[in-house]
């Protein structure tokens, strides 16, 4: 694996009609973001070679959105990404080095905004970089790493859906 993509979901609608809250679909913004975020990703080169998605609707939507950026891209639902703590990621990630040149995780907070700041902290990235991703990890946003061939990952960068222009919500 050469780049690693640890995505969060877009926005959500704030309950499902069932009451579960893995079955909460996305917002009209969020499906906007998901699009956004997608085109984004495909314009600057990252695009996937496998996209790991939690089965949650709002994950499996956003990547419905964001998958025609991209082409042909192997999915596949995982069970286990849903709410997912960063130790779990983490090891999909690591099951997943030898499989993609690009991997995609689209999954959860606050699983995926703790292990993008685990790797930050394991490659040393500055100050400031850490002080970005400390702010929050917002719906719909990805943080960028290149992997070198022992697994490290380094900082590339973070995206939002507002730092792209789209409407706060």
């Amino acid at each position: 694996m050469h780049r690693l993509i640890l995505m969060r979901h877009a926005q959500a609608e704030a309950s499902a009609p069932s009451g579960a809250d893995e079955a909460r679909p996305l917002s009209a913004a969020g499906r906007a973001e998901a699009l956004l975020m997608g085109r984004a990703l495909a314009e600057r080169g990252l695009k996937p070679d496998l996209a790991l998605v939690s089965t949650a609707v709002r994950t499996r939507q956003t990547w419905e959105q964001m998958h025609d950026a991209f082409g042909d891209v192997e999915v596949r639902d995982e069970d286990a990404l849903y709410n997912a703590p960063s130790d779990v990621i983490r090891r999909f990630v690591e099951a997943s080095e030898d499989e993609a040149g690009c991997l995609l995780i689209l999954a959860h907070n606050p699983g995926v905004h703790v292990l993008a700041a685990e790797y930050l902290i394991e490659s040393a990235a500055s100050p400031a970089v850490v002080d970005k991703l400390s702010a929050g990890f917002p719906t719909g946003a990805a943080a960028l790493f290149s992997v070198d061939v022992a697994g490290r990952c380094t900082y590339e960068g973070f995206l939002t859906p507002r730092s792209l222009g789209a409407p706060s919500a």
